[in-house]
């Protein structure tokens, strides 16, 4: 109370010259429609810059629900390409394949499940993301992970509502790659140094290879599906000590920033994996 009243004492001039500056401009736009114009356009603008800052404000604190929103209409659309369907080849193949979805012999061989990632990890050699979503909710060891950019990585644990995905910033993670202007498979892996960019190994120096080249999943993972987003050529060159380029590719995902991702459910990968496995023990 003390310290009110000695404020008050210093600066009692100042806060009757504000009262009287007050009244005076309120008697002055109530006597003249010239300056109550003046001045309600003046508080218009003051009022409209306020507002458009809280809208601003309230905008960025809402970018979260956004982007879970588009993460959720991105999976619908996933799913209803027709690239996760495939035509099954023989009449009893038909009988017996229970994810025949029509009558054209079409069966669904990819699902895109959404999930929150609640972990992310890329300042080591061995970068791993966590999932809010686990084997309750359908998720399984194997299963691709994607976002809308490109591609991300491979569940490798799961337990009843998570899941643990080694990221492509993995110094074990691997994934068949091809150039999409001609399907020339290589493979795409980590070196370790920047997580803007991966290693695309094993593209023999007869290809042409150009800066700026797209590169796709191939059709020889059992992962992911074909034709997904890797990145793009950033900076060719030769290895010496083999007939092959290394090529330092830019990932179209940005690592720094994951909130959401798709999870790809492979019908078929259980089998598919099994008999690549068995052909290997031979």
């Amino acid at each position: 109370m003390k310290n009110i009243l000695i404020f008050l004492q210093q600066y009692v001039n100042l806060i009757c010259f504000l009262i009287l500056q007050v009244i005076s401009i309120q008697l002055l736009t109530t006597s003249s429609k010239t300056h109550e114009t003046f001045v309600a356009n003046i508080s218009n603008e003051f009022t409209g810059s306020i507002n458009g800052s809280f809208s601003n404000l309230k905008s960025y604190f809402s970018l979260y629900e956004t982007n879970r929103i588009l993460a959720e209409e991105n999976t619908k659309l996933r799913n209803s390409l027709a690239a996760n369907f495939q035509t099954i080849p023989t009449s009893v193949d038909q009988a017996t394949d229970t994810t025949i979805t029509d009558s054209s012999g079409q069966y669904r061989k990819y699902t895109y499940l959404p999930a929150k990632v609640a972990g992310n990890g890329f300042t080591g050699q061995n970068n791993y993301l966590m999932l809010e979503r686990g084997a309750k909710q359908g998720i399984k060891k194997g299963m691709a992970v994607v976002n809308a950019a490109g591609i991300v990585g491979v569940v490798v644990e799961t337990t009843d509502n998570f899941s643990k995905v080694m990221s492509l910033l993995h110094r074990n993670s691997r994934v068949s790659a091809m150039l999409k202007k001609d399907n020339t498979t290589g493979s795409v892996e980590w070196d370790g140094a920047d997580p803007s960019y991966l290693i695309l190994k094993n593209i023999t120096r007869s290809t042409k290879i150009v800066k700026g080249d797209t590169v796709l999943t191939s059709n020889y993972s059992a992962n992911f599906p074909s034709n997904l987003m890797i990145g793009t050529i950033a900076e060719v060159a030769l290895d010496p000590a083999s007939n092959y380029y290394v090529l330092k590719v830019k990932t179209s995902t940005n690592f720094y920033n994951i909130q959401f991702v798709n999870v790809i459910d492979n019908v078929r990968y259980k089998e598919q994996t099994e008999l690549e496995n068995s052909n290997k023990n031979q």
